[in-house]
């Protein structure tokens, strides 16, 4: 669990700025991301006098970036430059405005986008075939402010799979930068973006192998949208967002980290969770919340670790940890999703207290806290708690031998909070949540519920014998057609095709923090595969 801003350092070398946060609550180290490597480019662009103010969510009526048909961002814009760019034939004194005159450096394309200032036309960076070292690519890539007209593109000219890049994107304080039918192979990050807008990769493939920390990692950033995408290869994450607000993951491929596939935490918000798959990690599947140094987060969204999460129609399988979690949320629905084959170490879902440390930057940490925010100026601790939770309409599907360690789930009894913290004490991560319409195949009825001191008999909402009551738990087994090669829909004669899905409530925002934007609930009008799902369906991220 780390949250680092990305290291900054001129194409000189001098280093601008780096800010790395341990966060020693669950005492893991920190190591800087990697460096690309130094090479002979023009001055670094410096920072403007003035910066405009920061991009914000939409206003109510205002027309959405997605489609609502296909659930991708809309890109709409007006005539653009094109810059050719050959890594083979290139040459950097070229025009660039065509194949022949093709540029040979991302780099060079990338300078002759205006810095600093709000694009009046936009910029379509063509990448023909070949291998993009990180020789040719830009040492940092900054202060490019396209807007929805005017955006800059970095495309394969012919396609995925065409142009690879063999080194990381590290961009700051960009806006309207989409990334499309990319492949960014190394050994190591692949793409860092701290203080941007409206980023979208689509249709790419972004691998880390074994040198990554996290493959993506966004920070303090709105309007993030990754489709259509394969991402993996991470000793810590493969999706990693920080106070990220406003945007989706959807129709990826998410696998191969050692720790969690995904999570969105820091106070994240209205972010979209759907129709992925997500596999292969070690500590947990997709995560809503989890911890942060308090230096990380932005106002208004200061206290919890995430708000306004749907995670919905994902199809997650071979997560050593819980396939889903939330930790520290606030209105979260994880709902119609199938989960195969996880929990090996414990348990198939986890609902927990989210964690709060300060990572050295205290002056910040006690200024979120005199604002309203939960969290000291200390290493802190796990008691961020959860409120409107809802797990409903899932399949936790774990055909024998494969069964979790201990549990179905784990769901922590009430903590004290430091002192002064601000957080509500005790701080519970079972306030309102909502358990139902789910079918569980996991192990026999010896099988713990893993409730302990969480979801006690006097709650109102989960408790043990209601959660029994309201969903399937090893009474129907949810067989699926081929899930070994991958065709996750139910098998002719699977318990799924007679048991129907329960109706999920609105979120309710009228205890929300102050401040904070109502999210509108998600729409479950549809299956993973885009098939209408009649009233509300059976469970499951496809339908029978």
């Amino acid at each position: 669990m780390r949250d680092l801003k990305p290291v900054r350092t001129s194409r000189s070398g001098t280093l601008l700025l780096a800010l790395l946060g341990v966060t020693a609550v669950l005492g893991f180290s920190c190591t800087p991301s990697q460096s690309p490597p130094q090479q002979a480019q023009p001055p670094a662009t410096q920072p403007p006098a003035t910066q405009p103010p920061a991009t914000q969510p939409p206003a109510a009526g205002a027309p959405s970036p997605v489609d609502a048909a296909s659930g991708r961002f809309v890109m709409s814009y007006a005539a653009l430059i094109s810059l050719w760019v050959n890594p083979s034939t290139g040459n950097d004194s070229a025009s660039g405005a065509s194949a022949d005159q093709a540029l040979r450096s991302v780099s060079e394309a990338w300078r002759r986008v205006p810095a600093s200032t709000t694009l009046t036309q936009g910029y379509r960076i063509l990448l023909q075939p070949g291998t993009y070292s990180a020789a040719l690519l830009p040492n940092y890539m900054e202060y490019r402010w396209g807007t929805s007209q005017s955006p800059v593109i970095i495309q394969a000219a012919q396609g995925r799979g065409t142009a690879r890049l063999t080194g990381d994107l590290n961009v700051f304080s960009t806006r309207h930068l989409y990334l499309i039918d990319l492949e960014i192979d190394r050994s190591g990050d692949t793409f860092h973006c701290e203080q941007c807008s409206y980023v979208l990769i689509r249709n790419s493939r972004l691998w880390g192998g074994t040198g990554a920390h996290e493959t993506i990692k966004v920070n303090q950033s709105d309007h993030i949208y990754i489709e259509d995408s394969d991402i993996g290869g991470a000793d810590d994450n493969a999706i990693d967002f920080v106070a990220v607000h406003e945007g989706h993951i959807r129709g990826n491929k998410i696998h191969d980290a050692i720790d969690w596939c995904a999570y969105a935490k820091g106070g994240s918000s209205a972010i979209t969770v759907d129709g992925n798959e997500i596999y292969n990690c070690g500590t947990g599947g997709f995560t809503a919340g989890q911890g942060t140094g308090f230096e990380f987060m932005q106002a208004p969204w200061l206290r919890y670790e995430a708000y306004g999460i749907a995670v919905t129609n994902n199809v997650i399988h071979d997560t050593e940890g819980a396939g889903l979690g939330v930790n520290g949320g606030y209105n979260i629905v994880m709902a119609y999703n199938t989960l195969y084959r996880i929990g090996s170490r414990s348990h198939a879902v986890e609902f927990v207290h989210g964690s709060r440390g300060c990572d050295g930057d205290t002056v910040t940490c006690a200024a979120h806290r005199s604002a309203g925010g939960w969290g000291t100026a200390d290493e802190g601790g796990q008691y961020i708690p959860n409120k409107h939770v809802t797990f409903a309409n899932n399949v936790i599907y774990n055909p024998a031998p494969f069964v979790t360690a201990w549990q179905h789930f784990a769901v922590a009894g009430p903590t004290a909070p430091p002192t002064g913290s601000g957080a509500p004490s005790p701080a519970k991560a079972d306030d309102d949540l909502r358990i139902f319409g789910n079918v569980i195949w996991n192990g026999g009825s010896a099988m713990s519920m893993g409730f302990g001191e969480g979801c006690a008999d006097s709650n109102a909402t989960c408790s043990e014998s209601q959660v029994l009551t309201a969903n399937a738990v090893n009474t129907l087994e949810p067989r699926l057609a081929d899930p070994l090669h991958g065709v996750w829909t139910p098998s002719l004669g699977s318990a799924l095709q007679t048991r129907f899905a329960q109706a999920i409530t609105a979120w309710s925002w009228a205890d929300a923090p102050a401040g904070v934007p109502m999210v509108s609930t998600p729409s479950f009008a549809t299956d993973r595969s885009g098939r209408a799902r009649v009233s509300v369906g059976h469970p499951g991220a496809y339908e029978p």
